[in-house]
């Protein structure tokens, strides 16, 4: 150990960072799209893809371009037109939605009863992994053991490396099956080792959705109603592809693109939406939800815009300046996915007796936008996105702060999957964009003589 080493880290890491910041104004004189965006928010365009298409404006005949209400689309097929046509039928849709994102067709009833039994033949993990590998050891972050479980599962392969299409496909839809799987468990062992829980795993059951499997797995009695997994099958089914250019999606393409297995390929993509600008919002949510609860005595409107003001002053909750939950890159008018969530969560905090708190998100959901037109300079309209409303799901269907972001994961799968095979189906070149060396030059100097 280096003596007084928080002194020489400390020296060392302002020396990295002066020497590592760029003048900001460098990055409009080479006309260079921070994040990949420019100031309205469009992304670069990087790529093309059909697996799904994200829709916050339209351009008017005179060329105009217009806010509209957001629209999202898997494979062509309006997510509204999708779920409708399975809640109408009763039914989970998850499973379907992983084979629409996949095969780029709706499946007939046959078609998708050998689907699902394909997908329920690979729910089981390897003998002793979940001891071995899951429950030793347990990581306080849940997103690093599903890292650690992905990894792992690479020696159990026989054919881990062959990235033909088949065997892609029988890879991605095996960790399709397991994820959710290996996600509760990890859990069960946190909360054991980590929070002194009694440690509770049971055996897989036959004939459930990935969403009913979830909720079985997850509570001690096994015990979970309609409802309650209905809703849980909607936000799989909205978060299971959101286009290529969400920053875990794109890391599933540049991975990919370099010829990298589909078990390190995943592991990249979890490594993205482990960051809290990506999937950990929804929490974000429910924490600053909670934190208005115990700051205010009453929920005036009022009241609620001074708590609002307070957060964009960075004077409330976490002091980041944000509103969790409102804005999105794309949409302006409203998120589609919130919409279609909304009505369930509804039924939902009906069942649960929990009304009041739906309805006080729905006032900061109507005066967020207020505040912040008062308070920011804004390029486009502002909404509530999905993790608005989400996190709240969660929250009333008692699932662990700790499984929100691995149930997006959960969900993303399907997404990634889809793109992985995409990339390789169209692979010709590694992805690899441009960076402008802006540096000084300097000459070398001898050591003896620095």
């Amino acid at each position: 150990m280096i003596e007084n080493e928080e002194i020489m880290l400390k020296k060392l890491s302002e020396l990295a960072r002066s020497n590592s910041t760029i003048d900001s104004t460098l990055y409009e004189k080479y006309n260079v799209q921070r994040g990949l965006r420019d100031l309205n928010g469009k992304g670069v365009l990087a790529g093309l893809t059909e697996i799904s298409e994200i829709i916050g404006s339209k351009t008017t005949n005179d060329g105009k371009v217009e806010a509209c209400d957001g629209i999202l689309k898997y494979r062509g097929i309006d997510i509204f037109d999708f779920v409708n046509g399975c809640m109408k039928d009763k039914r989970f849709g998850y499973e379907e939605c992983v084979y629409l994102l996949l095969f780029g067709k709706l499946p007939n009833i046959e078609e998708l009863k050998q689907f699902v039994e394909l997908l329920e033949s690979y729910k089981s993990l390897p003998r002793s992994f979940t001891r071995d590998i899951i429950l030793k050891a347990p990581a306080k972050n849940l997103i690093n053991m599903l890292q650690r479980g992905i990894l792992t599962l690479y020696s159990y392969d026989e054919n881990a490396d062959d990235i033909s299409i088949q065997n892609v496909l029988r890879q991605c839809l095996q960790l399709i099956s397991q994820l959710p799987i290996i996600a509760v468990y990890s859990y069960q062992g946190y909360a054991h080792y980590h929070g002194s829980e009694s440690l509770v795993i049971h055996n897989t059951e036959k004939n459930l959705s990935i969403a009913e499997t979830i909720l079985y797995l997850l509570r001690d009695d096994k015990v979970y109603t309609e409802l309650e997994a209905s809703v849980l099958d909607l936000c799989l089914i909205l978060h299971a592809e959101h286009g290529g250019g969400n920053n875990s999606t794109f890391t599933t393409h540049v991975v990919t693109s370099s010829g990298s297995d589909t078990y390190s390929t995943t592991a990249a993509s979890l490594s993205s939406l482990k960051g809290p600008r990506h999937g950990g919002a929804n929490i974000k949510v429910v924490q600053m939800m909670e934190d208005l609860q115990n700051n205010l005595t009453d929920y005036s409107d009022e009241s609620i815009k001074a708590y609002l003001k307070k957060l964009l002053d960075k004077e409330a909750f976490d002091k980041s300046g944000l509103i969790y939950g409102m804005g999105h890159a794309v949409y302006s008018q409203s998120d589609p996915r919130t919409t279609i969530l909304k009505s369930s969560l509804e039924k939902l905090a009906v069942e649960k007796h929990d009304e009041k708190e739906f309805e006080l998100y729905e006032k900061v959901e109507r005066l967020a936008p207020i505040v912040i037109a008062e308070k920011r300079r804004i390029y486009k309209g502002v909404c509530v996105n999905v993790d608005f409303y989400s996190g709240l799901v969660y929250k009333l269907l008692k699932l662990p702060t700790e499984l929100y972001t691995p149930l997006f994961a959960i969900s993303r799968m399907a997404g990634w999957s889809a793109h992985r095979i995409e990339e390789l189906s169209n692979n010709g070149k590694i992805i690899r964009p441009s960076y402008r060396c802006v540096a000084d030059e300097k000459e070398y100097t001898p050591l003896n003589k620095r």
